[in-house]
């Protein structure tokens, strides 16, 4: 088990991420208290993984018919204070290459209007190939991985400087938010 806090990578917070991902909080997200479901940050964990893989130039469409799947193996979430209907909140997500076949992603949850933490997190997924044994990530991949400070550029032909924010519609269809 790592011994790094919820929230950093290489002991840096997530507040300087490689992916924001925007994600409205929807009535059906909220338990009956008025507040999100706790289920529901892991599924926002997702969203910002899978944001930050896209943007680096691999989607999980991609990696998938490589031949490749990041099952987790790990789920961590610390809730600090509570999101509730309507909430507009960023996931800033980082990842991080643990082994050879085991990458890591931290996860801060914040409200922009305030700046406020919601939920600090981290996933641990284990590497895979299509008949299910540990393997290595491709190289452009554990590059990006390696080097957390690597523009997503290091990935990708399509040389972007900065990963655009993203958020998601009330049909929770993501989308590109222009600058």
């Amino acid at each position: 088990m790592s011994s790094e806090r919820p929230g950093h990578v290489e002991g840096r917070p997530v507040s300087s991420p490689r992916s924001i991902s925007r994600v409205r909080v929807r009535y059906a997200e909220t338990d009956k208290m008025g507040v999100v479901y706790y289920a529901n940050y892991f599924v926002w964990f997702e969203v910002g993984r899978t944001d930050l893989l896209r943007d680096a130039g691999w989607s999980y469409r991609e990696m998938e018919s490589e031949g490749f799947s990041l099952p987790v193996i790990e789920a961590h979430c610390d809730y600090r204070q509570p999101a509730r209907y309507d909430d507009d909140l960023e996931v800033r997500t980082a990842g991080s290459l643990v082994s050879p076949v085991r990458v890591r992603f931290a996860y801060d949850i914040v409200r922009p209007e305030d700046n406020a933490i919601i939920a600090t997190g981290h996933t641990v997924h284990a590497t895979l190939d299509r008949a299910g044994r540990p393997c290595r990530l491709p190289e452009r991949v554990q590059a990006l991985l390696e080097n957390p400070s690597a523009p997503p550029s290091a990935m990708t032909a399509r040389n972007r400087t900065s990963a655009p924010r993203r958020e998601t519609s009330s049909s929770g269809v993501p989308r590109a938010v222009p600058e």
